[in-house]
């Protein structure tokens, strides 16, 4: 329950703190953040463009990590200039309209994300348990059903979200403690109860990160059960390590959201600017390595990624 002795109606516009009590180290964080949105660019617009013109990369594997790199592509366009905006130019302000639209899209991404990331793990577990059924089960009939799905679930689960913050009717105060418009960020700043709204943000995590979770733990555990069936050693290693890439990529995706977790278990609680650089990283740091994880396992694009530092070269 949040109540208030001074509370405002909904304001037209917020402001944004950026990261609160480091104000002036704004602009010192401004340079990582704008280094990462460009090696996150750069980087990823390589790997759709070397996946378009290989050939042999035009698998089921490869097609998910394309899409991959599009929302990660999506997900520092909707972050990053905007935290440029508050580190370079002080533009803190924005609309009411403007955050809800910031509060559904921002999020979205995330939970894409992780649907991919699930897409993955399952494409793992057929090349293991099916493989010579492998190109009949994940044909490209199949992805584009997994493809809509990951958005159908996404805006099933995200689009209450703007849609309860604006029957929100009075606030602390206009500003947000936060780099963005995030929903239980502008949920705490209001007036009333709000455990409606908390139980909301839980059943988010529960239905998108919660489950691709759990799923991808199951599929990895049958995927080591039948590799452990596999009696010789060469071939084990050479099943796992057609995993390794994405397993790379599960940790640093979903280690700070199980740290953010299990630290409020048991009972630790992070200085807020801490947290909000944590949760920066969230959008930040996956979206730059997934490219260079991949890229660097993976043979064709090591080639592609010498040619083009080549012909650069020449």
């Amino acid at each position: 329950m949040s109540s208030c002795n001074n509370s405002i109606p909904q304001p037209l516009i917020f402001v944004l703190a950026g990261i609160p009590g480091l104000e002036s180290f704004h602009g010192w964080f401004s340079v990582p953040f704008f280094f990462v949105f460009v090696i996150t660019v750069i980087c990823n617009a390589t790997i759709l463009c070397i996946i378009q013109l290989e050939k042999s990369l035009h698998e089921p594997m490869f097609l998910l990590l394309a899409l991959l790199s599009v929302i990660d592509l999506c997900l520092v366009s909707v972050t990053v200039p905007r935290m440029l905006g508050i580190f370079w130019m002080n533009a803190k302000e924005i609309s009411f309209n403007a955050c809800l639209t910031q509060m559904f899209f921002i999020p979205s991404f995330y939970v894409m994300e992780s649907g991919i990331l699930l897409a993955m793990a399952f494409d793992r577990f057929v090349a293991i348990w099916y493989p010579l059924r492998y190109r009949t089960i994940l044909s490209n009939n199949m992805l584009v059903k997994m493809a809509l799905a990951i958005l159908a679930r996404t805006v099933a689960v995200l689009t209450p979200a703007p849609l309860l913050a604006q029957r929100l009717e009075s606030f602390q105060t206009h500003i947000i403690a936060y780099s963005y418009c995030a929903y239980m960020a502008v949920v705490l700043i209001a007036c009333g109860d709000i455990s409606d709204h908390i139980v909301y943000g839980i059943m988010v995590i529960v239905a998108s990160v919660g489950f691709d979770l759990f799923f991808i733990i199951l599929s990895y555990g049958l995927i080591l059960y039948a590799v452990f069936q596999i009696p010789s050693w060469d071939a084990r290693g050479k099943a796992l390590s057609t995993c390794g890439s994405h397993l790379c990529v599960i940790g640093l995706f979903y280690s700070p959201v199980v740290f953010s977790v299990l630290a409020q278990i048991l009972g630790y609680r992070m200085a807020s600017h801490l947290q909000i650089i944590i949760d920066n990283l969230y959008f930040l740091v996956p979206p730059m390595v997934n490219p260079l994880i991949y890229g660097a396992r993976t043979k064709q694009m090591r080639e592609w990624a010498l040619r083009i530092l080549r012909c650069h070269g020449d």
